[in-house]
């Protein structure tokens, strides 16, 4: 038996249709970074894996989100987890 399809997407702006566009096509976008910024997120990873223990959670949010995540994170040059994770400390930490 087929299953029925997932509705389509709506976006807000061309904006939202491209992000979800690029996230859909597991194409990686080149982002030059200086060997300074470089360093900085490599002790920033390393600060994390050494840090307190981490705890798996799973979380449910809105595919356009989630693909706007995933865009921010790669112009960033990190993994989407890693910036979610940065976000929701430094709310917490106010």
């Amino acid at each position: 038996m087929n299953q029925p399809k997932p509705p389509e997407p709506i976006f807000d702006s061309e904006e939202e249709r491209a992000d979800f566009a690029f996230q859909d096509s597991d194409e990686w976008i080149e982002v030059e970074m200086s060997a300074e910024r470089r360093a900085e997120l490599r002790q920033a990873a390393r600060q994390m894996l050494a840090g307190q223990p981490r705890k798996r959670i799973s979380i449910a949010i809105p595919e356009r989100d989630l693909a706007r995540l995933k865009t921010r994170a790669a112009e960033k040059g990190m993994p989407y987890q890693t910036l979610i994770n940065s976000i929701l400390h430094e709310y917490v930490e106010g």
